[in-house]
């Protein structure tokens, strides 16, 4: 099982499990890791709002996860999925939609 921090989380790195793509960071706690075990769409720990968040819950942009994969030192998870649309709250298909050069953000070309 994965290790959880001294606040009770771990990071999770999703990603598009057909292209590769890394679609956002997240926070899990024993809760979040439970609902998306049961449920088979990623489910997170919101540290802003301090509960439990299903991703995709207000907006229908839910990501199915087709699977789990916990690092070496437990305490990291990758979340395979196939989202259900645009993953960023931006309405990017990722919340990495830019990169950093020379000192500036730089939008990603598609």
């Amino acid at each position: 099982m994965p290790k959880f921090d001294d606040k009770g989380l771990l990071s999770a790195v999703v990603t598009d499990a057909e292209t590769g793509a890394v679609l956002m960071v997240a926070f899990m706690d024993q809760e979040a890791l439970s609902a998306t075990q049961q449920t088979g769409e990623a489910h997170f720990h919101s540290r802003s709002r301090g509960k439990l968040w299903k991703k995709g819950e207000s907006s229908g942009n839910v990501l199915k996860v087709e699977e789990m994969l916990v690092d070496c030192d437990q305490d990291a998870i990758v979340l395979r999925c196939r989202p259900a649309g645009p993953t960023c709250h931006t309405g990017a298909t990722s919340c990495f939609y830019r990169r950093l050069e020379d000192g500036i953000l730089q939008p990603v070309k598609s």
